[in-house]
C-alpha cells in the first residue's frame, strides 16, 4: 500500500508543494509527516491536502492547512 498527499490551493487547483513530498507506507507516517510540514507547505502556497491510499481518498474532503494555523 501507498499512501501519498495531494496538495492544494484554496479553489481545489493542484498546488506544487515547497517540501518534497514522499510515498508512505502507513497512514500514521504520512500523517506525522504532514504534522511536520504543514507550515511550510501553507508558506509555500498550499492551503489544503488530501490523504490517498492507493488512489482512492481517505478523507471525507481536503483538509485546511490554514485551520492548523489559526490554533
Amino acid at each position: 500500500m501507498a499512501w501519498t498527499w495531494r496538495f492544494e490551493k484554496a479553489d481545489g487547483t493542484e498546488a506544487v508543494p515547497a517540501v518534497e513530498p514522499e510515498e508512505f507506507t502507513t497512514q500514521g507516517d504520512a500523517e506525522s509527516w504532514i504534522g511536520e510540514e504543514w507550515k511550510a507547505l501553507l508558506e509555500g502556497g498550499v492551503e489544503q491536502v488530501r490523504l490517498f491510499e492507493d488512489g482512492q481518498e481517505i478523507y471525507a474532503g481536503p483538509m485546511s492547512l490554514k485551520a492548523a494555523d489559526e490554533d
